[in-house]
């Protein structure tokens, strides 16, 4: 990979990124992508956070979900309509589709929405009904929808079925005036289904009010969140998709083990992780972008140390209040990969102290210790402990118990790491509940012996390009 390559690649990936939902002007989502973005282990282990808006006709749900699919635009989100799971109308029902009550739980294909959720949430792709409002029946072709990071469940009955509700990550109940609900009913029948204003009261009072306070009032008090005036609450979305970034920066490690921090991962963080990968990166490349990643991981883990407010005066005399950086702290690298963790450091600790520790990583699962080098004052401060690969765990444990025994307080070491394998996390995190681990990645792809990651090379020997310890 040359360097204009790797330039390409990134600036590509730093664009505006969209879901891989299309709204076309009949409300209907459509896959971008045919393929699901995630690895085969990624999405082994990461399942879809699913969203349920439920709420009266005409309440802004729509409105809701497509602000909500606005503004995860880093997301994979498909949207799926309940109005989609209507039964097929029998030909006596068409003769009197006046008097059918679609707002009315017998109305929807239940059984086939939740086959279609669980498939979904297994990391299958499914095909979606296409239901025809105007003949009252499925017509095909039906929508194929992929597996995505999120899948929006919109519809008014959607918390009526326990079994529904149980597939749910989050539950949204709009709640909107009554009074603005008819309104709007009103001036869509009117203006878009051609119908006359005393048919849409007539069905209003006859089927939508009475289902709506029989059945789907009811569900409201399911719901996670309620969002008064709908769309135009735009306070509330704003929180419910800083909730869901939340959530879906959560590595299902981290739903384990409190003490494990995964940065929220997005497409220039994707795209460098690609390219230290790439067996064809150049050395030069190789170092600048671990570099990058290595400063992201420095600077979320300083954030989890100790801060004390502080007042300042500005050069205008105005008071701030702020915060103090932690003042006793250290960084410890485990040789020869943890040096390369060091600059990162220096660069956003002014003249940090940094110590080192060796240990002989074959022939005994990494547990012999060769050389140390520490503050002499380290049991009085908070440690750092950089190693970019976190592999079995085990020289993680034995540079771990060589700071326990200098006096370093367990809560008091935070453990950086570029990535991470899935058994050091469980080896390190059980033994030491207290010890905070941040890292950029969890990797299901390391080999054997888990220094290796596939197409990248060791990485001391790829970034120090030499083999002797």
């Amino acid at each position: 990979m040359n360097p204009k390559s790797v330039e390409d690649f990134l600036e590509s990936s730093a664009g505006a990124h969209f879901s891989g939902l299309l709204l076309d002007e009949s409300g209907l989502g459509k896959s971008e992508l045919d393929q699901p973005t995630t690895s085969n282990a990624e999405s082994f282990h990461r399942q879809p956070f699913i969203i349920g808006v439920a709420g009266g006709a005409s309440s802004g749900k729509t409105s809701v979900c497509n602000m909500i699919i606005e503004q995860l635009h880093d997301q994979r989100v498909v949207l799926v309509n309940q109005d989609s799971f209507y039964y097929d109308l029998t030909e006596e029902e068409l003769t009197r589709v006046q008097d059918y009550n679609f707002d009315h739980p017998d109305a929807f294909d239940t059984e086939k929405l939740l086959t279609c959720m669980e498939n979904l949430k297994l990391g299958e792709a499914v095909d979606i009904p296409n239901y025809d409002l105007k003949t009252y029946k499925k017509i095909l072709p039906a929508r194929k929808v992929n597996p995505s990071h999120v899948i929006i469940l919109e519809g008014i009955l959607i918390f009526h079925d326990p079994r529904v509700r149980e597939l749910m990550n989050m539950k949204i109940f709009v709640d909107t005036d009554a009074d603005v609900r008819l309104a709007r009913r009103i001036r869509l029948d009117t203006a878009d289904k051609g119908r006359d204003i005393g048919t849409v009261l007539d069905q209003y009072s006859k089927f939508v009010k009475p289902a709506f306070d029989d059945f789907i009032l009811p569900t409201k008090k399911y719901a996670d969140i309620i969002i008064p005036r709908g769309g135009d609450n735009h306070v509330a979305i704003d929180l419910i998709v800083q909730h869901i970034h939340t959530k879906l920066g959560q590595h299902d490690l981290c739903k384990i083990y409190s003490n494990l921090y995964v940065i929220q991962t997005t497409f220039q963080i994707r795209g460098m992780h690609t390219i230290i990968r790439d067996a064809e990166t150049t050395t030069h490349d190789f170092i600048f972008y671990a570099d990058r990643l290595i400063r992201l991981v420095v600077e979320h883990g300083l954030g989890h140390l100790p801060f004390k407010e502080k007042q300042v005066t500005t050069p205008t005399g105005s008071v701030y209040i702020g915060v103090d950086f932690c003042k006793r702290l250290c960084g410890i690298s485990v040789i020869r990969s943890g040096e390369s963790m060091e600059n990162a450091l220096r660069a956003c600790c002014k003249g940090i102290k940094i110590g080192k520790i060796l240990i002989h990583r074959e022939g005994d699962n990494g547990q012999q210790l060769i050389y140390q080098n520490l503050p002499k004052d380290i049991s009085d401060r908070h440690v750092l402990l950089l190693d970019p690969i976190l592999g079995t765990g085990n020289s993680a444990v034995q540079a771990i118990n060589l700071l326990l025994q200098k006096g370093v307080q367990e809560s008091n070491i935070i453990f950086l790491n570029l990535i991470s394998a899935p058994q050091g996390v469980h080896t390190v995190c059980k033994k030491f509940p207290r010890i905070k681990i941040v890292t950029s990645e969890i990797e299901f792809g390391l080999n054997e012996d888990f220094r290796v990651i596939p197409g990248m090379g060791e990485f001391g020997d790829r970034y120090f390009g030499t083999d002797d310890c």
